[in-house]
């Protein structure tokens, strides 16, 4: 009985590992070939549609409030 369930886990363990080699590479394929390509912004576009050639600033505003000069308490 032992034998048997060796043989059939055996079977089975190269049957996934198949299977799965299969899946990955076929789902590599996919993802290499037929995804979507970045596209960039149209603000790195000049007014002729060329891609602007300069070094891009990004500018990251964040929700900041300046309690210190609204407060009352530290007045008195």
């Amino acid at each position: 009985m032992l034998a048997i369930s060796l043989v059939f886990g055996s079977f089975l363990t190269v049957l996934f590992l198949i299977v799965g080699l299969l899946v990955g590479w076929t789902a590599r394929e996919y993802m290499m070939n037929y995804r979507e390509v970045p596209r960039p912004h149209p603000e790195m576009f000049d007014g002729q549609g060329n891609l602007i050639p300069d070094e891009v600033i990004a500018f990251n505003f964040d929700n900041y409030h300046d309690y210190e000069d609204t407060s009352d308490e530290d007045d008195e």
